[in-house]
């Protein structure tokens, strides 16, 4: 009788103690996690953007041969480029450039319209198809990112385990879309 009363006693200690430690380990531990996700998608948006960097210069390439009076627009298309490029090297992780950089890949998107011959070289089709394909990457990794900084957050915000895991809550990733207009043919 003596050993029932003392180990109910233990075993009510034991789960009063134990219990919240596996709680605040596992909170921990998940917030590491979100973390590290936040992260990784920080990276993959990162290499999308990066992607599109890269693709940009061959459109213009291909693009100057034909329209040769664009010269303001290629100019500015590319001081946008670097300024997006120089900024996704640096480690504050803000996208602020690349809406220029957007808005002036998109000028020269409505500027192409205007060269028929252009919009059917299959060269340029296919630069075009590559870059709507690299927006929907975008696009799709933008979503992740978001998806896990809402959850990080969450987690840094919500009670109780804004007592345990400690940290800057993270920013969604706005970007503003390139506007390609693929040609039924191209598809």
């Amino acid at each position: 009788m003596m050993d029932t009363e003392i180990i109910a006693p233990v075993f009510c200690l034991a789960a009063f103690v134990i219990l919240p430690v596996i709680w605040l380990i596992a909170t921990q531990n998940r917030g590491v996690a979100l973390r590290n996700n936040l992260y990784e998608s920080r990276s993959n948006i990162e290499i999308q953007l990066k992607r599109r960097h890269d693709l940009i210069p061959n459109l213009v390439e291909m693009v100057k041969g034909v329209t040769k009076h664009e010269e303001a627009v290629f100019t500015r298309l590319a001081e946008a480029r670097e300024a997006a490029v120089q900024e996704l090297r640096s480690e504050h992780h803000r996208y602020d450039r690349e809406k220029e950089f957007v808005q002036a890949v998109n000028q020269l998107v409505a500027r192409l319209e205007a060269y028929p011959q252009l919009r059917a070289n299959e060269n340029f089709l296919a630069l075009q198809q590559e870059l709507v394909m690299t927006e929907d990457r975008i696009a799709a990794a933008r979503r992740f990112y978001n998806g896990n900084a809402r959850a990080y957050n969450n987690l840094l915000e919500m009670f109780p385990s804004n007592l345990v895991v400690k940290g800057t809550p993270a920013s969604f990733f706005e970007a503003d879309p390139v506007v390609y207009q693929v040609p039924s043919t191209a598809v």
